[in-house]
């Protein structure tokens, strides 16, 4: 009897220990995006960061250059490519997703000042932009 005490606590200790360690969906460091569909688009507001980020480190650890081509988005995967097109004049440029933001009003993406002023934004400031994603990384 007292065997079948032992074997059974073990049994169980063994049951319980496997498990905790087992997961059910596994954790991604990024936030999901619309199921990582192709065809996926949104509109919304743009602005740029500035000089003063410049070399500043993003969230993916990179260093921001201000003349490169990326861009900041709350929720889009690190490295997806994205045409951002601003909807006053049509014209459109290819960014690269390596940082967080924007965290200032409602606005979807915030651009290099390189992609700002290739899209005409600059000087305004913001622009209302659609943002179709070309490509998410691993893809």
């Amino acid at each position: 009897m007292k065997n079948i005490k032992i074997t059974f606590i073990a049994i169980s200790s063994i049951l319980i220990l496997a498990t905790g360690c087992s997961t059910i969906h596994p954790k991604t460091n990024y936030p999901r995006y619309n199921n990582n569909s192709y065809n996926d688009s949104m509109v919304g507001i743009a602005s740029y960061y500035g000089e003063r980020w410049n070399g500043r480190t993003t969230a993916n650890g990179e260093k921001l250059n201000i003349h490169a081509m990326t861009a900041a988005h709350k929720t889009l995967p690190f490295n997806t490519i994205v045409k951002v097109t601003l909807l006053s004049t049509g014209k459109s440029v290819i960014v690269r997703i390596n940082d967080r933001g924007p965290y200032s009003g409602n606005r979807i993406i915030d651009l290099t000042d390189e992609a700002a002023k290739r899209l005409g934004m600059y000087h305004q400031g913001i622009g209302k932009v659609r943002l179709d994603i070309l490509k998410y990384p691993n893809r």
